[in-house]
Protein backbone atom coordinates (compact mmCIF):
# COMPACT_ATOMS: atom_id res chain seq x y z
CA UNK A 1 0.00 0.00 0.00
CA UNK A 2 1.44 3.32 -0.54
CA UNK A 3 2.59 5.36 2.40
CA UNK A 4 0.71 8.23 1.27
CA UNK A 5 -2.95 6.57 1.19
CA UNK A 6 -5.91 6.43 3.26
CA UNK A 7 -7.95 4.15 5.22
CA UNK A 8 -10.59 4.88 6.87
CA UNK A 9 -13.57 3.55 8.65
CA UNK A 10 -15.87 5.93 7.91
CA UNK A 11 -19.39 5.07 6.20
CA UNK A 12 -21.32 8.25 4.55
CA UNK A 13 -25.13 7.35 4.89
CA UNK A 14 -25.14 6.41 8.47
CA UNK A 15 -23.06 9.72 9.03
CA UNK A 16 -25.90 11.88 7.17
CA UNK A 17 -28.43 9.78 9.02
CA UNK A 18 -26.74 10.68 12.33
CA UNK A 19 -26.07 14.41 11.49
CA UNK A 20 -29.39 15.22 10.15
CA UNK A 21 -31.01 13.23 13.19
CA UNK A 22 -29.17 15.35 15.29
CA UNK A 23 -29.87 18.81 13.04
CA UNK A 24 -33.97 18.13 12.96
CA UNK A 25 -33.87 17.93 16.68
CA UNK A 26 -31.54 21.04 17.44
CA UNK A 27 -34.05 23.29 15.53
CA UNK A 28 -37.13 21.76 16.83
CA UNK A 29 -39.01 24.15 18.74
CA UNK A 30 -38.07 23.85 22.44
CA UNK A 31 -40.84 22.68 24.81
CA UNK A 32 -42.08 25.13 27.63
CA UNK A 33 -40.26 24.20 30.61
CA UNK A 34 -36.89 23.09 28.70
CA UNK A 35 -33.71 25.42 28.71
CA UNK A 36 -32.31 25.61 25.41
CA UNK A 37 -28.82 24.49 26.20
CA UNK A 38 -30.17 21.41 27.39
CA UNK A 39 -32.32 21.05 24.32
CA UNK A 40 -28.98 21.27 22.18
CA UNK A 41 -27.33 18.73 24.66
CA UNK A 42 -30.26 16.39 23.96
CA UNK A 43 -29.80 16.74 19.68
CA UNK A 44 -26.28 15.96 20.12
CA UNK A 45 -26.87 12.94 22.68
CA UNK A 46 -29.38 11.65 20.37
CA UNK A 47 -26.99 12.13 17.58
CA UNK A 48 -24.33 10.31 18.89
CA UNK A 49 -26.45 7.27 20.04
CA UNK A 50 -27.55 6.77 16.36
CA UNK A 51 -24.22 7.11 15.04
CA UNK A 52 -23.27 4.20 17.66
CA UNK A 53 -26.17 2.59 16.08
CA UNK A 54 -25.63 2.96 12.10
CA UNK A 55 -21.65 3.41 13.02
CA UNK A 56 -20.28 5.68 10.27
CA UNK A 57 -17.23 5.31 12.18
CA UNK A 58 -16.16 2.87 15.56
CA UNK A 59 -18.08 3.56 18.10
CA UNK A 60 -14.78 5.53 19.72
CA UNK A 61 -14.79 7.73 16.89
CA UNK A 62 -18.33 8.64 17.15
CA UNK A 63 -17.94 9.29 21.27
CA UNK A 64 -15.37 11.75 20.79
CA UNK A 65 -17.06 13.28 17.93
CA UNK A 66 -20.15 14.05 20.27
CA UNK A 67 -17.94 15.15 23.08
CA UNK A 68 -16.44 17.68 20.74
CA UNK A 69 -19.27 18.88 19.26
CA UNK A 70 -21.00 19.63 23.00
CA UNK A 71 -18.09 22.47 22.97
CA UNK A 72 -17.87 23.29 20.26
CA UNK A 73 -21.48 24.73 19.47
CA UNK A 74 -21.31 26.07 22.86
CA UNK A 75 -23.72 24.00 24.90
CA UNK A 76 -21.20 22.36 27.50
CA UNK A 77 -17.87 23.87 28.86
CA UNK A 78 -14.77 21.74 27.88
CA UNK A 79 -14.37 20.69 31.92
CA UNK A 80 -17.86 19.44 31.48
CA UNK A 81 -17.43 17.63 28.47
CA UNK A 82 -15.12 15.79 29.91
CA UNK A 83 -16.02 15.10 33.14
CA UNK A 84 -17.24 11.71 32.17
CA UNK A 85 -13.58 10.55 32.20
CA UNK A 86 -13.32 10.74 35.82
CA UNK A 87 -16.08 9.02 37.07
CA UNK A 88 -15.45 6.54 39.03
CA UNK A 89 -17.86 3.77 37.50
CA UNK A 90 -15.98 3.96 34.35
CA UNK A 91 -13.03 3.29 35.85
CA UNK A 92 -14.42 0.35 37.98
CA UNK A 93 -15.52 -1.30 34.09
CA UNK A 94 -11.99 -0.65 33.13
CA UNK A 95 -10.20 -1.91 35.83
CA UNK A 96 -11.94 -5.23 35.18
CA UNK A 97 -11.47 -5.44 31.54
CA UNK A 98 -8.07 -5.29 32.33
CA UNK A 99 -8.50 -7.82 35.62
CA UNK A 100 -10.25 -10.69 33.04
CA UNK A 101 -6.64 -10.76 30.56
CA UNK A 102 -5.37 -12.36 33.96
CA UNK A 103 -7.59 -15.08 33.47
CA UNK A 104 -7.07 -15.76 29.97
CA UNK A 105 -3.05 -15.02 30.03
CA UNK A 106 -2.74 -17.18 33.27
CA UNK A 107 -5.53 -20.39 31.34
CA UNK A 108 -7.06 -20.39 34.86
CA UNK A 109 -9.96 -19.25 33.37
CA UNK A 110 -9.89 -22.34 31.27
CA UNK A 111 -8.54 -24.72 33.70
CA UNK A 112 -11.60 -23.82 35.76
CA UNK A 113 -13.63 -24.84 32.36
CA UNK A 114 -12.28 -27.87 32.08
CA UNK A 115 -12.66 -28.92 35.87
CA UNK A 116 -16.56 -28.59 35.96
CA UNK A 117 -16.78 -30.23 32.11
CA UNK A 118 -15.14 -33.13 34.19
CA UNK A 119 -16.90 -32.84 37.12
CA UNK A 120 -20.53 -32.89 35.58
CA UNK A 121 -20.19 -33.87 31.75
CA UNK A 122 -21.08 -37.87 31.30
CA UNK A 123 -24.17 -36.72 30.21
CA UNK A 124 -24.96 -34.04 27.68
CA UNK A 125 -27.43 -31.74 29.47
CA UNK A 126 -25.03 -32.29 32.35
CA UNK A 127 -22.37 -31.01 30.28
CA UNK A 128 -23.99 -27.89 29.32
CA UNK A 129 -24.60 -27.15 32.62
CA UNK A 130 -20.92 -27.47 33.66
CA UNK A 131 -20.22 -25.05 30.75
CA UNK A 132 -22.45 -22.61 32.35
CA UNK A 133 -21.00 -22.82 35.88
CA UNK A 134 -17.54 -22.14 34.29
CA UNK A 135 -19.48 -19.19 33.02
CA UNK A 136 -21.01 -18.47 36.40
CA UNK A 137 -17.89 -18.37 38.03
CA UNK A 138 -16.11 -16.08 35.83
CA UNK A 139 -19.03 -13.41 35.00
CA UNK A 140 -18.26 -11.32 38.05
CA UNK A 141 -14.60 -10.38 37.10
CA UNK A 142 -15.00 -10.52 33.45
CA UNK A 143 -17.11 -7.96 31.97
CA UNK A 144 -16.48 -8.60 28.70
CA UNK A 145 -19.19 -11.19 27.77
CA UNK A 146 -17.41 -11.39 24.23
CA UNK A 147 -13.97 -12.92 26.10
CA UNK A 148 -15.74 -14.77 28.39
CA UNK A 149 -18.19 -16.61 26.05
CA UNK A 150 -15.96 -15.91 22.91
CA UNK A 151 -12.38 -16.49 24.56
CA UNK A 152 -12.35 -18.79 27.33
CA UNK A 153 -15.68 -20.89 26.71
CA UNK A 154 -16.18 -21.09 22.95
CA UNK A 155 -12.78 -22.56 21.97
CA UNK A 156 -14.16 -25.45 24.52
CA UNK A 157 -17.34 -26.21 23.08
CA UNK A 158 -15.77 -26.58 19.98
CA UNK A 159 -13.06 -29.16 21.20
CA UNK A 160 -15.96 -31.02 22.38
CA UNK A 161 -18.38 -30.99 19.58
CA UNK A 162 -15.46 -31.74 17.10
CA UNK A 163 -14.16 -34.44 19.66
CA UNK A 164 -17.77 -36.32 18.69
CA UNK A 165 -17.54 -35.17 14.91
CA UNK A 166 -20.17 -32.83 15.34
CA UNK A 167 -19.66 -30.32 12.52
CA UNK A 168 -20.95 -27.13 11.24
CA UNK A 169 -22.89 -26.74 8.51
CA UNK A 170 -23.64 -29.75 7.80
CA UNK A 171 -25.70 -33.27 9.05
CA UNK A 172 -23.58 -33.97 12.08
CA UNK A 173 -24.33 -30.14 13.51
CA UNK A 174 -27.06 -31.64 15.81
CA UNK A 175 -25.19 -34.50 17.06
CA UNK A 176 -24.25 -32.21 19.84
CA UNK A 177 -22.59 -28.91 18.80
CA UNK A 178 -25.49 -27.20 18.27
CA UNK A 179 -27.12 -28.05 21.39
CA UNK A 180 -23.77 -26.58 23.20
CA UNK A 181 -23.50 -23.66 21.49
CA UNK A 182 -26.99 -22.72 21.47
CA UNK A 183 -26.94 -23.36 25.77
CA UNK A 184 -23.65 -21.65 26.24
CA UNK A 185 -24.43 -18.80 24.17
CA UNK A 186 -28.10 -18.06 26.41
CA UNK A 187 -26.38 -19.08 29.49
CA UNK A 188 -24.21 -16.25 29.28
CA UNK A 189 -26.58 -13.76 28.30
CA UNK A 190 -28.15 -15.19 32.18
CA UNK A 191 -24.78 -14.66 34.15
CA UNK A 192 -24.09 -11.09 32.58
CA UNK A 193 -27.57 -10.30 34.20
CA UNK A 194 -26.76 -11.77 37.78
CA UNK A 195 -23.73 -9.58 38.71
CA UNK A 196 -22.79 -5.66 38.47
CA UNK A 197 -19.60 -6.48 36.66
CA UNK A 198 -20.38 -9.37 34.50
CA UNK A 199 -21.33 -6.80 31.56
CA UNK A 200 -19.77 -4.49 29.81
CA UNK A 201 -23.20 -1.96 29.68
CA UNK A 202 -24.16 -2.74 33.64
CA UNK A 203 -22.25 -0.04 35.13
CA UNK A 204 -23.42 2.59 32.61
CA UNK A 205 -26.97 1.44 33.87
CA UNK A 206 -25.98 2.31 37.71
CA UNK A 207 -24.07 5.48 36.90
CA UNK A 208 -27.37 6.04 34.95
CA UNK A 209 -29.69 5.30 38.14
CA UNK A 210 -27.34 7.04 39.75
CA UNK A 211 -27.39 10.22 38.48
CA UNK A 212 -31.28 9.75 39.59
CA UNK A 213 -30.97 9.48 42.56
CA UNK A 214 -31.19 5.62 42.94
CA UNK A 215 -28.43 3.70 44.40
CA UNK A 216 -27.44 0.25 43.32
CA UNK A 217 -24.46 -1.39 45.19
CA UNK A 218 -22.70 -4.73 43.35
CA UNK A 219 -23.91 -6.49 46.49
CA UNK A 220 -27.54 -5.16 45.83
CA UNK A 221 -27.69 -6.23 42.39
CA UNK A 222 -25.97 -9.57 42.73
CA UNK A 223 -28.40 -10.26 45.89
CA UNK A 224 -31.31 -9.43 43.64
CA UNK A 225 -30.71 -11.48 40.80
CA UNK A 226 -29.52 -14.32 42.84
CA UNK A 227 -32.54 -16.38 42.97
CA UNK A 228 -33.95 -15.62 38.55
CA UNK A 229 -30.76 -15.93 38.03
CA UNK A 230 -30.38 -19.67 39.09
CA UNK A 231 -33.84 -20.52 38.15
CA UNK A 232 -33.32 -19.29 34.72
CA UNK A 233 -30.14 -21.11 34.35
CA UNK A 234 -31.61 -24.29 35.14
CA UNK A 235 -35.00 -23.80 33.35
CA UNK A 236 -33.26 -22.05 30.44
CA UNK A 237 -30.84 -24.80 29.36
CA UNK A 238 -33.53 -27.88 29.93
CA UNK A 239 -35.96 -25.59 27.74
CA UNK A 240 -32.86 -25.71 25.29
CA UNK A 241 -32.16 -29.66 25.77
CA UNK A 242 -36.08 -30.65 25.46
CA UNK A 243 -36.65 -27.96 22.08
CA UNK A 244 -33.43 -28.52 20.43
CA UNK A 245 -32.10 -31.71 21.62
CA UNK A 246 -28.69 -33.11 20.75
CA UNK A 247 -28.44 -36.47 19.17
CA UNK A 248 -25.93 -37.71 21.54
CA UNK A 249 -27.28 -37.98 25.37
CA UNK A 250 -24.16 -39.61 26.98
CA UNK A 251 -20.91 -37.91 26.64
CA UNK A 252 -18.36 -40.16 28.98
CA UNK A 253 -15.65 -39.04 26.30
CA UNK A 254 -16.24 -35.38 26.95
CA UNK A 255 -15.18 -36.13 30.70
CA UNK A 256 -12.08 -37.92 29.30
CA UNK A 257 -11.21 -35.06 27.13
CA UNK A 258 -11.29 -32.56 30.20
CA UNK A 259 -8.90 -34.71 32.51
CA UNK A 260 -6.45 -34.80 29.19
CA UNK A 261 -6.74 -31.76 28.85
CA UNK A 262 -6.07 -30.59 32.93
CA UNK A 263 -3.68 -33.07 32.50
CA UNK A 264 -1.41 -31.35 29.74
CA UNK A 265 -2.06 -27.96 31.84
CA UNK A 266 -0.46 -29.93 34.47
CA UNK A 267 -0.36 -29.16 38.36
CA UNK A 268 -1.86 -25.73 39.50
CA UNK A 269 0.96 -22.60 38.46
CA UNK A 270 2.13 -20.00 40.59
CA UNK A 271 0.62 -17.44 38.46
CA UNK A 272 -3.08 -19.23 38.50
CA UNK A 273 -3.27 -19.58 42.11
CA UNK A 274 -2.02 -15.78 42.48
CA UNK A 275 -4.89 -15.13 40.02
CA UNK A 276 -7.57 -16.96 42.00
CA UNK A 277 -6.21 -15.05 45.22
CA UNK A 278 -6.72 -12.12 43.56
CA UNK A 279 -10.58 -12.95 42.44
CA UNK A 280 -11.04 -14.07 45.56
CA UNK A 281 -9.94 -10.97 46.95
CA UNK A 282 -12.10 -9.03 44.94
CA UNK A 283 -15.10 -10.58 45.32
CA UNK A 284 -15.08 -10.39 49.22
CA UNK A 285 -14.15 -6.60 48.75
CA UNK A 286 -17.39 -5.78 46.32
CA UNK A 287 -19.62 -8.24 48.75
CA UNK A 288 -18.25 -6.24 52.32
CA UNK A 289 -16.75 -3.31 50.87
CA UNK A 290 -19.98 -0.88 51.77
CA UNK A 291 -19.19 -1.99 55.67
CA UNK A 292 -15.41 -1.72 54.93
CA UNK A 293 -15.44 1.76 53.91
CA UNK A 294 -14.27 0.67 50.49
CA UNK A 295 -15.29 1.90 47.21
CA UNK A 296 -15.87 -0.99 44.56
CA UNK A 297 -13.55 0.95 41.86
CA UNK A 298 -11.29 1.43 44.42
CA UNK A 299 -11.61 -2.90 45.22
CA UNK A 300 -10.68 -3.42 41.39
CA UNK A 301 -7.61 -1.22 41.50
CA UNK A 302 -6.64 -2.95 44.31
CA UNK A 303 -6.65 -6.16 42.94
CA UNK A 304 -5.66 -4.73 39.86
CA UNK A 305 -1.94 -3.38 41.97
CA UNK A 306 -1.63 -6.92 42.99
CA UNK A 307 -1.79 -8.56 39.37
CA UNK A 308 1.15 -5.97 37.88
CA UNK A 309 2.97 -5.93 41.21
CA UNK A 310 3.44 -9.45 40.95
CA UNK A 311 3.68 -10.16 37.52
CA UNK A 312 0.76 -11.66 36.06
CA UNK A 313 0.11 -8.53 34.03
CA UNK A 314 2.25 -6.20 32.52
CA UNK A 315 2.43 -2.74 31.53
CA UNK A 316 2.55 -4.03 28.11
CA UNK A 317 -0.71 -6.09 29.11
CA UNK A 318 -2.69 -3.38 30.11
CA UNK A 319 -1.56 -1.13 27.11
CA UNK A 320 -2.88 -3.78 24.84
CA UNK A 321 -6.49 -4.27 26.11
CA UNK A 322 -7.84 -2.30 23.36
CA UNK A 323 -11.64 -3.67 24.69
CA UNK A 324 -11.01 -1.38 28.08
CA UNK A 325 -9.22 1.71 26.79
CA UNK A 326 -12.55 1.49 23.66
CA UNK A 327 -14.64 1.24 26.59
CA UNK A 328 -13.29 4.35 28.56
CA UNK A 329 -13.72 6.84 25.79
CA UNK A 330 -17.56 5.94 24.42
CA UNK A 331 -18.43 5.36 27.92
CA UNK A 332 -17.08 8.62 29.04
CA UNK A 333 -18.99 10.16 26.66
CA UNK A 334 -22.37 8.54 27.24
CA UNK A 335 -22.25 8.90 31.24
CA UNK A 336 -21.17 12.81 31.00
CA UNK A 337 -24.13 13.61 28.44
CA UNK A 338 -26.75 11.48 30.45
CA UNK A 339 -25.39 13.10 33.75
CA UNK A 340 -25.87 16.84 32.16
CA UNK A 341 -28.87 16.08 30.55
CA UNK A 342 -29.82 15.27 34.18
CA UNK A 343 -28.50 18.55 35.49
CA UNK A 344 -29.84 20.82 32.87
CA UNK A 345 -33.03 19.39 33.60
CA UNK A 346 -34.17 17.83 30.95
CA UNK A 347 -34.69 14.33 32.71
CA UNK A 348 -36.96 15.91 35.01
CA UNK A 349 -38.94 17.46 33.30
CA UNK A 350 -39.17 14.58 30.70
CA UNK A 351 -40.15 12.29 33.81
CA UNK A 352 -43.01 14.81 34.83
CA UNK A 353 -44.18 15.50 31.91
CA UNK A 354 -44.55 11.48 31.01
CA UNK A 355 -45.59 10.57 34.66
CA UNK A 356 -48.73 12.50 34.17
CA UNK A 357 -49.71 10.32 31.33
CA UNK A 358 -49.38 7.61 33.39
CA UNK A 359 -50.98 8.46 36.98
CA UNK A 360 -53.69 6.20 38.12
CA UNK A 361 -53.35 3.32 36.10
CA UNK A 362 -51.22 1.69 38.91
CA UNK A 363 -47.41 1.39 39.28
CA UNK A 364 -47.48 -2.49 38.84
CA UNK A 365 -49.14 -2.59 35.31
CA UNK A 366 -47.23 0.44 34.15
CA UNK A 367 -44.15 -1.10 35.04
CA UNK A 368 -44.90 -4.06 32.85
CA UNK A 369 -46.04 -2.58 30.05
CA UNK A 370 -42.73 -0.53 30.48
CA UNK A 371 -40.50 -3.51 31.18
CA UNK A 372 -41.86 -5.15 28.05
CA UNK A 373 -41.71 -2.64 25.28
CA UNK A 374 -38.13 -1.89 26.48
CA UNK A 375 -36.89 -5.28 26.20
CA UNK A 376 -38.95 -6.27 22.64
CA UNK A 377 -37.20 -3.23 21.45
CA UNK A 378 -33.91 -5.09 21.05
CA UNK A 379 -35.28 -6.32 18.26
CA UNK A 380 -33.60 -2.71 16.66
CA UNK A 381 -30.29 -2.64 18.31
CA UNK A 382 -27.34 -4.59 17.93
CA UNK A 383 -25.23 -3.30 21.32
CA UNK A 384 -26.64 -3.60 24.67
CA UNK A 385 -24.45 0.05 25.22
CA UNK A 386 -26.22 1.31 22.49
CA UNK A 387 -30.04 0.26 23.58
CA UNK A 388 -29.01 0.96 27.50
CA UNK A 389 -27.70 4.62 26.27
CA UNK A 390 -30.83 5.55 24.47
CA UNK A 391 -33.54 4.12 26.52
CA UNK A 392 -32.81 3.14 30.05
CA UNK A 393 -33.41 6.80 31.92
CA UNK A 394 -36.41 7.62 30.36
CA UNK A 395 -37.87 4.55 30.97
CA UNK A 396 -36.67 4.14 34.21
CA UNK A 397 -37.78 7.89 34.75
CA UNK A 398 -41.00 7.14 33.28
CA UNK A 399 -41.70 4.00 35.98
CA UNK A 400 -40.25 5.93 38.94
CA UNK A 401 -42.87 8.89 38.27
CA UNK A 402 -45.79 5.98 37.77
CA UNK A 403 -44.80 5.25 41.10
CA UNK A 404 -42.59 1.86 40.82
CA UNK A 405 -40.12 1.60 43.55
CA UNK A 406 -37.04 3.52 41.96
CA UNK A 407 -34.18 0.34 43.09
CA UNK A 408 -36.99 -2.04 41.93
CA UNK A 409 -37.42 -0.36 38.36
CA UNK A 410 -33.63 0.49 37.79
CA UNK A 411 -32.78 -2.57 38.90
CA UNK A 412 -35.10 -5.23 36.61
CA UNK A 413 -34.42 -2.48 33.53
CA UNK A 414 -30.49 -3.42 34.43
CA UNK A 415 -31.29 -7.11 34.12
CA UNK A 416 -33.73 -6.55 31.23
CA UNK A 417 -30.66 -4.70 29.47
CA UNK A 418 -28.97 -8.55 29.25
CA UNK A 419 -31.71 -10.62 28.85
CA UNK A 420 -33.15 -9.35 25.79
CA UNK A 421 -29.88 -9.87 24.30
CA UNK A 422 -31.47 -13.97 24.13
CA UNK A 423 -33.47 -12.87 20.72
CA UNK A 424 -31.33 -12.67 17.75
CA UNK A 425 -27.71 -13.44 16.26
CA UNK A 426 -26.51 -9.76 16.50
CA UNK A 427 -27.79 -8.27 20.00
CA UNK A 428 -25.10 -8.87 22.15
CA UNK A 429 -21.30 -9.36 21.21
CA UNK A 430 -20.54 -13.23 21.88
CA UNK A 431 -23.69 -13.35 19.82
CA UNK A 432 -21.98 -13.19 16.31
CA UNK A 433 -19.20 -14.98 17.85
CA UNK A 434 -21.18 -17.99 18.10
CA UNK A 435 -23.80 -18.17 15.76
CA UNK A 436 -21.03 -17.66 13.03
CA UNK A 437 -19.53 -20.82 14.09
CA UNK A 438 -22.67 -22.35 11.84
CA UNK A 439 -23.98 -25.10 14.21
CA UNK A 440 -27.50 -23.16 14.51
CA UNK A 441 -29.07 -21.93 11.96
CA UNK A 442 -30.82 -17.92 11.89
CA UNK A 443 -34.48 -19.62 11.68
CA UNK A 444 -33.71 -21.86 14.58
CA UNK A 445 -31.79 -19.11 16.56
CA UNK A 446 -34.34 -16.77 16.61
CA UNK A 447 -37.25 -19.02 17.49
CA UNK A 448 -35.43 -20.45 20.15
CA UNK A 449 -34.67 -16.97 21.58
CA UNK A 450 -38.16 -15.84 21.25
CA UNK A 451 -39.36 -18.63 23.29
CA UNK A 452 -36.27 -17.99 25.88
CA UNK A 453 -37.28 -14.56 26.29
CA UNK A 454 -40.46 -15.37 27.23
CA UNK A 455 -39.17 -18.23 29.72
CA UNK A 456 -36.77 -15.50 31.21
CA UNK A 457 -39.40 -13.16 31.50
CA UNK A 458 -41.91 -15.15 33.43
CA UNK A 459 -39.05 -16.39 35.78
CA UNK A 460 -37.34 -12.85 36.62
CA UNK A 461 -40.81 -10.91 36.97
CA UNK A 462 -42.76 -13.83 38.35
CA UNK A 463 -39.94 -15.91 40.75
CA UNK A 464 -37.97 -12.67 40.81
CA UNK A 465 -41.22 -10.64 41.79
CA UNK A 466 -41.70 -12.31 44.80
CA UNK A 467 -38.11 -12.88 45.74
CA UNK A 468 -37.60 -8.97 45.69
CA UNK A 469 -40.72 -8.86 47.94
CA UNK A 470 -39.12 -11.16 50.63
CA UNK A 471 -35.90 -8.72 50.53
CA UNK A 472 -37.73 -5.56 50.58
CA UNK A 473 -37.60 -4.38 47.41
CA UNK A 474 -41.18 -3.56 46.98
Amino acid sequence: MPENSIVTDFKPVPAVISLSVGIIIWFIPVPAGVGTDAWHLLAIFIATIVGIIAKPFPMGVVAVIGITLTVLTGTLTIGRALSGFGNSTIWLIVAAFFISRGFIKTGLGARIAWIFIALFGKKTLGLAYGIISADLVLAPSMPSNTARSGGVLFPIVKSIAKAYSSNPEDITSRRLGAFLIKASFQGTVITGAMFMTAMAANPLAVKLAGDMGVEITWMSWALAALIPGFVSLLAVTWIIYMLYPPEIKETPDAVKLAKEKLSEKGPVSRCEILMLSTFILLLCLWIFGKQLGIHSTTAAFTGLCFLLISGILTWEDILNERGAWNTLVWFAALVMMAAQLNELGFIPWFSDSIGQTVVGTGWIKAFTVLSLVYFYSHYFFASNTAHVSSMYVPFLAVAIAAGTPPVLAALVLAFFSNLFSSMTHYGTGPAPVLFGSGYVEMPEWWKLGGIISIVNIIIWLGIGGAWWKIIGLW
